[in-house]
């Protein structure tokens, strides 16, 4: 993978985790504004994502994006918010995982 993309992944990555962060602000109780930079930062990470799936295609991008996402957001919500996963959550955290190794595993020839 080139690194131009590994980089924006990263960087959009950051920007839904942002998002992500921002709404639970909102949803905890906090003012309108942070529902509005909530949605201002979701619009800029689906359009950071246009370049990335004419690079790597749509199943590429938004696989490896939602699992980051997955695996990040429930780090910060054990982290700061002291929300809890069971055991079936932590399962599917492992099988995104996998899946995502898989898919990125450099292949030989074809496809």
């Amino acid at each position: 993978m080139k690194l131009w993309v590994m980089a924006m992944l990263g960087l959009t990555t950051g920007v839904f985790i942002a998002a992500a962060s921002t709404l639970r602000l909102y949803v905890g109780g906090g003012p309108l504004y942070a529902l509005f930079g909530a949605l201002c930062l979701y619009v800029t990470g689906n359009l950071m994502m246009v370049p990335l799936m004419r690079e790597t295609g749509l199943g590429l991008t938004v696989s490896v994006l939602s699992v980051t996402q997955l695996l990040l957001v429930n780090l910060i919500a054990f982290i700061v918010y002291g929300e809890k996963l069971g055991a079936m959550q932590l399962s599917g955290m492992m099988l995104g995982t996998v899946a995502i190794a898989l898919m990125l595993w450099p292949s030989q020839g074809g496809a």
